[in-house]
């Protein structure tokens, strides 16, 4: 009954929203898929090239909230892409016992419960579909661990959006 619903929802939504302004989009809601978590990512533009973005990602044992301050430009000089960059932070935390990787570093394991906490940055690539309500995106996505480390790793994500 609930996925009847969320789906009912979601195609009413898609319906509301089917034509996206030329200019780009307000805000877009979706889902990231990471090198190491995947989970859901907002994005709002806050003026025509700056935008806030927050990820909620996930792995097991592991949930990391995210949120970055981007500045937007047209990539190629074609209007439907758009490169991004921008900083920010990130906190979260592992369940006890459950295994945390640190990549790219020493690749050291942690087997214990606690904070993570640090600074993020990200650079991509952002093209927004023409006549359809959504967008895809590539990035890189480097963050210093500063509570479990200091180490820093590189995160590429790809990410769906549906904007409105």
């Amino acid at each position: 009954m609930k996925q009847k619903l969320l789906l009912l929802s979601l195609s009413l939504l898609l319906l509301t929203f089917s034509k996206v302004n030329a200019q780009g989009y307000n805000t877009g809601i979706g889902f990231r898929a990471g090198g190491f978590e995947n989970g859901l990512t907002i994005k709002h533009f806050v003026k025509s090239d700056t935008a806030i973005e927050g990820i909620l990602g996930f792995r097991p044992g592991v949930f990391v909230v995210t949120g970055l301050y981007e500045k937007h430009a047209t990539a190629f000089s074609e209007p439907s892409l758009k490169w991004y960059y921008g900083v920010g932070a990130h906190i979260g935390g592992i369940d006890d016992g459950r295994r945390y990787r640190r990549y790219f570093g020493d690749d050291d394991e942690i087997y214990d419960n606690g904070l993570l906490l640090g600074a993020d940055a990200i650079l991509g690539l952002e093209w927004q579909m023409p006549e359809i309500p959504f967008t895809l995106g590539v990035d890189l996505h480097p963050r210093l661990e500063l509570a479990r480390g200091p180490f820093l790793d590189i995160e590429p994500g790809f990410t769906l959006r549906f904007v409105f």
